[in-house]
């Protein structure tokens, strides 16, 4: 990765710098840095700037091993509930599944949205009515949902998600000429965690 050497040519080396060097903005690559950090490729200190990580001096480093793993080796089952439940049900599920937010899906089993505990609890606080209410009028609609492939790195899953700063994503296996695509799975920041811990302990 051209951080990575960037990093093993100029360290210690700033973030703006490498950003300087890629001929893009700080921002862009704050997701990047943040991931090859968690897997030790590269280190960082305050006041210093980064420096090459454990990951990328040992040559049998288990962490290399990630950059293979897919996201439909990892992912977990989806907890979907139809557009047409009602708050109150969502609510409910929530609880009883004991996670952090529901993947909502139209008739077909395509992604139609999803909806977050701070979704429910900005709509329930106060309105007697909320229960009632579909919820299709609280969740974040598709066009604004962040997604990934089952196909796709489990290293791209983990930027997607320091990047929009969300816990989890649906995984999405959409058809060429289908959109949005059938909800298959979702992967959250405590499966990336599973992952590192097995791979640190080789299990």
């Amino acid at each position: 990765m051209e951080i990575i050497d960037l990093v093993k040519k100029h360290a210690p080396i700033t973030g703006e710098r490498i950003a300087e060097l890629l001929g893009i903005s700080r921002p862009t690559i704050r997701s990047d840095l943040a991931v090859l950090v968690m897997l030790r490729y590269i280190d960082a200190k305050p006041k210093v700037g980064y420096f090459l990580g454990t990951a990328a001096l040992e040559v049998d480093s288990p962490f290399k091993h990630i950059e293979a793993v897919r996201v439909k080796d990892v992912m977990g089952i989806p907890i979907v509930l139809r557009e047409t439940v009602t708050v109150s049900d969502a609510v409910v599920t929530l609880f009883l599944e004991n996670v952090g937010s529901l993947i909502i899906v139209n008739m077909q089993g395509a992604l139609a949205g999803i909806v977050t505990r701070k979704d429910l609890l900005k709509v329930t606080l106060g309105q007697a009515t909320a229960n009632s209410m579909p919820v299709s009028l609280v969740m974040t609609r598709h066009p604004n949902v962040v997604t990934v492939n089952p196909d796709d790195s489990v290293l791209e899953a983990a930027r997607k998600m320091i990047h929009h700063q969300v816990d989890g994503l649906p995984v999405v296996k959409s058809e060429a000429d289908q959109e949005p695509g059938e909800v298959v799975g979702r992967i959250t920041k405590t499966t990336m965690t599973k992952l590192l811990l097995d791979v640190a302990l080789g299990t």
